[in-house]
């Protein structure tokens, strides 16, 4: 599976753990030093007792999230990119995952 193998050639790091209160923003963020030109980043979301789920994803530059709920923003180089949840609810609260892919 091309996504698998992009994420551990990749060396994708995150914190392991980050909190807040609802309604406090949280900013998630995701180091990617290995990634290549072609390659697309990707953010999913696995609430408690489901399956992860494409959450955004995003090339470079910043993106707002449906509802105005957020963005996600990338570094110039690419290098790195967070995941800003502006008024994170109860039921945002969730295993948020960063990936590379083709």
């Amino acid at each position: 599976f091309s996504l698998a193998v992009a994420v551990a050639r990749a060396q994708v790091q995150q914190e392991p753990s980050l909190e807040t209160t609802q309604g406090t923003g949280i900013n998630i963020t995701c180091s990617h030093p290995k990634i290549q030109t072609g390659q697309t980043i990707y953010w999913y979301r696995q609430l408690p007792g489901r399956g992860p789920e494409l959450f955004v994803s995003i090339h470079k530059d910043s993106k707002e999230l449906p509802g105005s709920a957020g963005h996600v923003s990338v570094s110039a180089d690419r290098r790195s990119s967070w995941l800003w949840l502006a008024e994170p609810r109860r039921g945002d609260a969730a295993v948020y995952y960063c990936a590379l892919g083709a």
